[in-house]
């Protein structure tokens, strides 16, 4: 086929028809409101979506948390509690400790009162340096079996008190007590190294009423045991192991008498 002859193509034609019948056609306007209406949606559908998956990951994270540290039921707090007002109650006296010296060993007792201890007993002076003497050994004394000795000494410028304990390894204290309602004193222990079973106990007090007598006043023997201390022997639980009775004043068992119904 030469340029000078007519161009019998098929698809040429084709062409031809189809471009004569586009310029025919008026193309629509474009639909931008249905565009943007759609991309809202899928932007709402979106962000609904990570806020689930938000939810989802928080709710998780809690179950884990529980599964972690369980939480026990709910408790009310109690209400505060008030102490009640009470009266005060004077501590009681806490026992001497118990002193050890060697045999032989002066110990100065007060208002000129000197103890000392032997393996023989108790020995004991005075202001007037007169020494007196306690055995332990004389077969007087049981030493298998707990009691206390009492020897009292005095005047007008006071009361020297002491005497033996005996038939204990664990002693507390040794109380002597006003038999006329007064105080309660507590003895000074004495004791040798290697707990014997035995010490020697004193005390000083002030003069009782049969003290500030004249001693020729005095008629009746019994007045001049008058006033004597009631002596207590307690162990470390404060069990009474032993007790010497001291015997009132004549105007105190008076009292007592008229008081008893």
């Amino acid at each position: 086929m030469t340029p000078d002859e007519p161009d019998d193509d098929p698809d040429l034609d084709l062409r031809a028809a189809f471009a004569a019948a586009a310029c025919d056609i008026t193309p629509g306007p474009v639909p931008l409101a249905e565009v943007r209406r759609r991309g809202l949606a899928l932007r709402r559908r979106r962000a609904v979506a990570l806020a689930a998956f938000a939810v989802l990951a928080v709710s998780g994270a809690a179950a884990v948390a529980g599964l972690a540290l369980p939480v026990g039921p709910e408790v009310a707090a109690a209400p505060p509690v008030t102490a009640a007002a009470t009266t005060p109650v004077p501590p009681a006296p806490l026992p001497p400790a118990i002193r050890v010296v060697r045999p032989g060993e002066r110990v100065a007792a007060g208002k000129g009162w000197t103890v000392w201890l032997t393996a023989e007993g108790k020995h004991w002076s005075g202001p007037d340096g007169y020494a007196n003497t306690r055995s332990v050994t004389d077969g007087n004394i049981a030493l298998s079996e707990p009691g206390i000795s009492y020897q009292r000494e005095g005047g007008r410028e006071g009361v020297f008190h002491s005497g033996l304990y005996y038939g204990t390894r664990s002693v507390g204290r040794v109380e002597l007590r006003d038999p006329d309602g007064g105080t309660t004193v507590l003895a000074t222990l004495l004791e040798l190294p290697g707990r014997p079973g035995w010490g020697v106990w004193y005390a000083y007090t002030a003069p009782a009423a049969r003290d500030l007598r004249d001693p020729r006043e005095v008629t009746d023997p019994r007045r001049d045991q008058e006033g004597l201390a009631d002596v207590l022997l307690y162990d470390r639980a404060g069990r009474r192991l032993a007790e010497l009775p001291g015997i009132p004043s004549r105007t105190s068992r008076a009292s007592r008498t008229v008081s008893e119904p």
